[in-house]
């Protein structure tokens, strides 16, 4: 099985890839929401981007995304990078596309133990939690457009709250997209500096740049400075607390932290892959030392029932390949996926 799960491998050289023909940024529209979670009292903040005019979308080209551990979608999803965000890139096809900050997170409802000492409350935030935060965005979007369903795309963590949620609501998703897959771990999570686990944690500039950094090997850079300026500039921003403090950092619930402990460092599945029955494609890239390859070698054999299945890594890239330079081979790979249509 492993060496199938190998053989399947879309390997992509660093060579550039040029973005196919598109309506330019300037023709998007831009609309905001607070939307209620499932649970009383959480509100959920979603940004939506779309062709400037269309109202009409089906469930193939509706798309949601959901960030991983540490920081918002929308310092990810939609940063702005020579004039050019993967939120962007996605829309101007003719995609309605959303992020949502799950709570906890950017400007969504931040929990009451998130304004208290975080050793004085256990972890918030697990990931069934997340995963019904996403659900009520799913149907938050399915409502507003009339829809059945919609495309899910996940990165890290997020993709283990698409999974749980897709293995759960099949009939609401369409297409599943898992960048940087999680799955049982046989390495050291980076998010997880070891000791007992307080509500959240915070995190530094310098913590998350160290952070980035790992894995490449010595001589290569595929993150530009001036990138990784407006990347700290849009993601520290989005703490209201740590923004004002010196040094800067972003307070990140530990839920997903004492979940690695407890599932994916022992051996230990939050879901059942087998119960995934829509197309499924798992995307990372070469030098990812969050979620290594092996997670994916691992993972891509168990999905039975996902039928067509895919496995693609970017060549010179790390977990943060969607805002690196060669960021236009993880979007176009994506769109070819997305744009395909089932033939049955």
């Amino acid at each position: 099985m492993k060496t199938a799960a190998i053989a399947a491998f879309v390997f992509l050289s660093a060579m550039p890839i040029q973005p196919a023909a598109a309506q330019p940024a300037s023709q998007l529209a831009t609309e905001e929401f607070m939307i209620p979670a499932a649970d009383p009292g959480v509100q959920l903040y979603v940004r939506n981007k779309h062709p400037r005019g269309a109202s009409r979308f089906s469930a193939d080209n509706i798309v949601l995304f959901v960030h991983g551990a540490t920081y918002p979608a929308s310092t990810s999803f939609d940063l702005q990078l020579d004039g050019l965000s993967w939120m962007d890139y996605i829309a101007s096809r003719g995609y309605d596309v959303y992020l949502v900050d799950l709570r906890g997170y950017g400007k969504s409802t931040r929990p009451p133990e998130m304004d208290q000492p975080a050793e004085r409350n256990a972890p918030i935030v697990r990931t069934d939690t997340a995963a019904r935060d996403y659900g009520a965005a799913v149907d938050f979007i399915l409502k507003r457009r009339g829809v059945a369903k919609l495309n899910v795309l996940g990165w890290s963590w997020g993709t283990a709250i698409t999974a749980l949620y897709t293995s759960q609501n099949n009939a609401k998703v369409n297409r599943l997209v898992l960048y940087a897959p999680v799955w049982l771990r046989e390495t050291k999570s980076l998010t997880d500096a070891g000791g007992a686990l307080g509500a959240y944690r915070q995190v530094t500039v310098e913590a998350a740049l160290k952070r980035k950094a790992a894995g490449i090997p010595e001589g290569k850079k595929p993150m530009p400075d001036a990138w990784a300026d407006e990347w700290v500039r849009a993601t520290f921003a989005s703490d209201p607390v740590g923004a004002k403090a010196n040094p800067r950092f972003v307070r990140a619930p530990n839920g997903v932290v004492l979940d690695t402990r407890e599932y994916w460092s022992a051996g230990k599945a939050l879901y059942d892959p087998a119960n995934i029955r829509v197309p499924t494609m798992l995307v990372l890239a070469e030098w990812d030392a969050d979620t290594p390859i092996y997670m994916a070698q691992a993972l891509f054999p168990k999905l039975v029932n996902a039928d067509p299945k895919r496995l693609v890594v970017i060549g010179e890239g790390t977990h943060s390949v969607l805002m690196e330079k060669n960021r236009m081979q993880l979007f176009r790979e994506v769109q070819l996926f997305l744009d395909e249509r089932s033939p049955y």
